[in-house]
């Protein structure tokens, strides 16, 4: 390592930080403001105020430089839509009329105009809007969020930068605009989206602004000639810009392999680096493009995106060696904060021991600031806190909680024939038909229905003893019975129990099966007000007992319809969790799969004749490089069939996915060997419909015509029109109708009349159909 004085500058940053506050107060303001019961003043004040005590803790903790700008209403994406004026032309009233309303409208759609199509980001689990660009786009500059924020900040004394979503990662996250070509390119609209960047970027130099982080994920992706070249005229040209403040150019996520060289050569005055995962891979692209001299470097050597104690001996090791790279190193998270829960200490009911293991956002807060006061003044300053830090690792890597014998030995134990089923799917498909009698374009739902008040009130009482078990299963019982009843009347082909006592597809699994641990308060932003509690994956995985078989078997009791099992898939169990980072990602999902293999088996033996094991996360946890691809689909599609295959041939099994790009992963799709699909497609127009059978996927598929995560009512005309376009790509005797996702995020009223016009829709093909 260079001398203390070398690294004296070394400060520390994060790049966001989560939004919702201690007690989710956002999330209450907001759902509180749709239902006018919150004003949008008091929706303001409360943004406001949890703005304010994100900046004040992270100043509090020793970070130098807190960043403004990250915070969100809904979602960055869509405030970066805001920004640059690309208001699609159906909302452009609405926003005229009341900028917040109007923003909400974007999010989440009226009755009237349907929403921006919702997609994940990168190989996380949260949710953008993507923009809709086309060639007669006009870009005007709206920067008063992000100076009003930037002031804010600087008000209370701080020092601050701006977090913006760069130019070049903001036109490949976009999509041609509904009645553009398929063919448009977004990205060449670069030279008219880089002068309103450069009014804003003049803007936050007049309210104060020294540097401006410029975020540029969409590079750590394979990224053609042609996309290298515009990140590098349009680094070129902003950086050539004299009214701006200094420029901080991001990435995270993966390594940025040949965008580093373009990143490293730009007239910017910083990089902003991942050196964790596979993105440690940047070091040695740092030390070949010859460092960055004159340069500041943010390093991010702390995981943003995972809940583990930091290994500091590690990774201040890594900053040693970057110190000999760049004129100043920072230290930061490898990525936005926004990806882990706010505070490990809100656990009271984890177990001490394993507590210790855990690092949330406050508590990587104080990582980074620790390694920043060791990159500056030496290991001795922070002496005490490596001692600590060392016997933390050694008592998780030593426990007796993250091995178990028997679960290894069993797994060892799997062969190529557990994950086949044991005919191929012709001859599933005619046994299936036989033994499921079901009509031409089948109905079924997604799984989940409503999550009323009543049923969270239900939880919470049990849980603070107001009520017993018995008394709260009979409110289970009661609402299945509902459930059940409610879609026999509508005509549903294929019902589902509604699945009332879960609280989360992936917790309530987490729950009930050893070598998980779930948290009280850990939540983290999955999309808009939407939040979830990911388990920790903490050991071994094995299943104890049966975990829905009591709940499926007491629905298929009340009807002769089939009523589907709900399992979650493996790779989701894994996506939607804080992963073990001590063990390979394959050995873990094949440990959830086996215990997924035994309920699957329990439920089929107790009269489950359709099996539905979702991997809405299957595209997901796709690595963002094509050349770590292959390894990755090989152990996820084995996952999935080793937990499905065990089923008799007339045993139909299900699978789910949505919210992603499904083209990337038709071969893995079809490598599941699932025999029915269902997939969003009511946003995207039946785009994965046409992925389908350009691919030739010889399945049954039900691409969804009711998009759930908008509260409008789609009419069963509009219903039929989307099943008329799926009947264009995939035969009818293979399509299913189906919407895009469950329904627990839905109320009563408009469940009940889109579920009405789906089943009108799909009688009125059918009637098409038999009349041809």
């Amino acid at each position: 390592m260079t001398t203390k004085s070398a690294a004296a500058a070394a400060r520390a940053t994060v790049y966001g930080y989560p939004r919702q506050g201690r007690d989710r107060e956002l999330k209450k303001a907001i759902e509180g403001y749709w239902k006018g019961r919150v004003t949008a003043d008091a929706l303001r004040s409360t943004a406001a105020e949890l703005r304010r005590t994100n900046w004040k803790q992270l100043a509090e903790a020793g970070v130098h430089e807190v960043p403004t700008g990250d915070f969100s209403y809904y979602d960055h994406v869509l405030d970066t839509t805001v920004m640059v004026g690309a208001i699609p032309a159906r909302h452009r009233e609405a926003v005229a009329a009341d900028a917040l309303d109007g923003y909400f409208a974007m999010a989440r759609g009226t009755q009237d105009v349907a929403p921006l199509e919702m997609t994940k980001w990168f190989d996380t689990n949260y949710h953008y809007l993507v923009p809709e660009l086309g060639p007669d786009t006009v870009f005007t500059a709206d920067s008063a969020k992000q100076v009003a924020e930037l002031e804010e900040a600087l008000a209370l004394g701080l020092t601050a930068r701006p977090v913006l979503v760069g130019p070049v990662t903001y036109l490949l996250l976009a999509k041609p605009a509904p009645g553009v070509p398929a063919d448009f390119d977004p990205l060449t609209l670069l030279d008219r989206l880089l002068p309103v960047y450069a009014e804003v970027l003049a803007d936050l130099r007049a309210a104060g602004a020294e540097w401006v982080q410029l975020d540029e994920p969409a590079l750590v992706q394979d990224r053609t000639p042609a996309d290298l070249n515009a990140a590098a005229r349009a680094y070129r040209d902003l950086g050539a810009l004299t009214d701006r403040p200094k420029l901080l150019v991001a990435s995270y996520f993966d390594r940025l392999g040949d965008a580093l060289p373009v990143l490293a050569k730009a007239p910017v005055e910083g990089l902003a680096l991942d050196f964790t995962g596979p993105a440690a891979a940047n070091l040695d692209g740092l030390a070949a493009v010859g460092g960055l001299p004159g340069k500041r470097l943010v390093a991010g050597v702390v995981d943003g995106r995972n809940i583990w104690v930091n290994d500091l001996e590690k990774s201040l090791a890594v900053l040693g060696t970057l110190l000999g790279l760049a004129d100043r190193v920072d230290v930061s998270a490898s990525s936005s904060l926004l990806h882990v829960p706010l505070d490990a200490a809100a656990e009271k009911d984890v177990d001490p021991q394993i507590l210790r293991w855990l690092s949330f956002a406050r508590q990587k807060t104080a990582e980074i600031t620790t390694l920043a006061k060791g990159l500056s003044r030496g290991t001795d300053a922070i002496a005490g806190e490596l001692a600590a830090n060392r016997a933390a690792l050694a008592s998780r890597a030593n426990s007796p909680i993250t091995r178990n014998p028997a679960v290894r030995a069993r797994t060892e134990a799997v062969t190529g024939a557990d994950s086949r089923r044991s005919r191929p799917y012709a001859e599933r498909a005619a046994a299936q038909r036989a033994h499921l009698g079901l009509p031409l374009l089948p109905t079924t739902t997604i799984g989940s229905f409503p999550q009323t008040d009543e049923l969270r009130t239900a939880r919470a009482d049990l849980r603070a003893g107001r009520i017993d078990t018995a008394g709260y299963e009979e409110r289970i019982r009661t609402e299945i019975r509902e459930v059940v009843s409610y879609q026999e009347k509508t005509g549903v082909d294929v019902l589902v129990h509604g699945e009332p006592e879960r609280n989360d597809m992936v917790q309530y699994f987490a729950e009930r099966l050893d070598g998980y641990l779930a948290t009280r308060h850990g939540w983290v932003q999955s999309y808009g007000t939407r939040y979830v509690r990911p388990p920790v994956l903490a050991g071994d995985i094995s299943r104890p007992e049966p975990m829905t078989v009591r709940w499926t078997s007491y629905a298929q009791s009340l009807t002769a319809k089939p009523v589907k099992g709900m399992l979650t898939g493996p790779v989701t169990m894994l996506a939607w969790s804080f992963v073990r980072d001590d063990q390979p990602l394959g050995e873990t999902a094949r440990q959830v799969a086996l215990a997924l293999r035994d309920e699957v088996g329990d439920l089929e033996a107790a009269g489950t004749s359709v099996i539905q094991v979702d991997e809405p996360a299957l595209r997901e946890t796709l690595p963002l490089r094509a050349a770590d691809r292959p390894a990755y689909l090989a152990w996820a599609t084995e996952a999935f069939r080793l937990a499905t295959s065990g089923v008799r041939p007339d045993t139909q099994v299900h699978t789910h996915m949505c919210y992603a790009e499904f083209g990337d992963i038709v071969q893995a799709i079809d490598d599941l060997d699932a025999d029915v699909i269902s997939l969003e497609a009511a946003r995207s127009h039946m785009q994965v419909a046409r992925e389908l059978a350009a691919h030739g996927y010889p399945r049954e598929a039900g691409p969804g015509v009711w998009d759930i995560h908008s509260p409008r009512v789609p009419s069963a005309e509009e219903a039929s029109d989307l099943l008329r376009t799926g009947l264009e790509a995939i035969p009818a005797e293979r399509l299913w109708v189906n919407p895009d996702c469950g329904l627990k995020t839905r109320a009563w009223p408009e469940t009940r009349a889109s579920l009405e016009n789906l089943v009108a829709a799909a009688r009125t093909v059918r009637e098409e159909l038999s009349g041809a």
